[in-house]
């Protein structure tokens, strides 16, 4: 997802003109800001800017990491005990792995669907819910 890098947008809306979904609005302090939800990552807005304010998303792992752990040693506050903390982390470790798993499985059935059409995503889709109903 791209991002844009607020010290380096001088505001000067290029990319806002660009963007064919308006998922970019310029904000009252003249910079702007990306609407993730209605990004549809074309990377129009990344190839126009003209002072490369706009960013690509694998920039910001590192505070993408900082944020779960933030949230990890947040939930962590709930438990008392080292066992209950222990069993905690347990459930924790699951969640990541199958958040990885997640990612994993739709990566591949993404690089199985030949021309990136609408078809063959819908028969992905259709082929990963027809496994789900036999398990």
């Amino acid at each position: 997802m791209p991002w844009v890098n607020k010290e380096m947008c001088v505001g000067c809306g290029i990319c806002v003109s660009q963007c064919p979904v308006q998922a970019i609005q310029q904000q009252p302090d003249g910079l702007v800001e990306i609407d993730d939800a209605k990004c549809i990552r074309c990377g129009r807005c990344h190839d126009v800017c003209p002072q490369e304010a706009v960013r690509h998303d694998s920039e910001r792992i590192p505070q993408e990491v900082a944020a779960n752990l933030r949230w990890v040693r947040g939930l962590l506050d709930n438990f008392e005990t080292s066992s209950q903390r222990s069993a905690f982390m347990d459930r924790i470790e699951r969640y990541f792995n199958k958040e990885r798993k997640v990612i994993e499985k739709t990566l591949a059935l993404l690089k199985t669907t030949g021309d990136h059409n609408a078809q063959s995503l819908d028969e992905a889709i259709h082929s990963v819910l027809q496994q789900s109903d036999r398990q």
